[in-house]
């Protein structure tokens, strides 16, 4: 099983909402016994928290799925368990850089990295912004461009 973790500060607005949308794509390109999908938060503020109700109306606006997805913190083990760990913007990959050294197993990256002369290379963080829609725009592309990487880089 190839395992896919999303991170962002919270994991209530942008990780989770990645998530739910890889999962969709992983799932339209009958990969879901082959990759598994998660996400988390470098803070702890929202652990067991459900997504924040922006992320939930632009899932729904969408019919994505978001059954099941509550907000957790980045631990240790997942540093080891996780073959792409991917952060939202530059603050998450420098505090996941700083986990780094407990062994990483795989890849650590942004996601908006993937896309060959993206428009933006943080994913603004919603919370903040209130712009929902447009981060979707942004998690959506980046996470059609993750599932290719992958599929390209594992031979799927």
């Amino acid at each position: 099983m190839i395992n896919v973790l999303f991170v962002c500060l919270g994991n209530i607005c942008r990780s989770p909402m990645a998530e739910a949308i890889f999962k969709e794509k992983v799932k339209g390109a009958s990969l879901e016994n082959t990759i598994a999908v998660d996400s988390a938060g470098t803070g702890d503020w929202h652990i067991g928290n459900s997504p924040h109700e922006g992320t939930l109306a632009i899932l729904k606006k969408h019919r994505i799925d978001h059954e099941g997805i509550t907000a957790r913190q980045v631990q240790k083990q997942d540093m080891e368990e996780y073959h792409y760990i991917i952060g939202m913007d530059a603050e998450n990959i420098g505090n996941l850089s700083r986990m780094k050294g407990l062994r990483p197993s795989g890849e650590i990256a942004r996601l908006l990295d993937f896309i060959e002369d993206g428009k933006e290379d943080d994913v603004p963080d919603p919370y903040f912004t209130g712009n929902f829609d447009y981060v979707y725009e942004l998690v959506n592309e980046g996470c059609e461009h993750l599932l290719m990487h992958i599929r390209e880089k594992e031979g799927l």
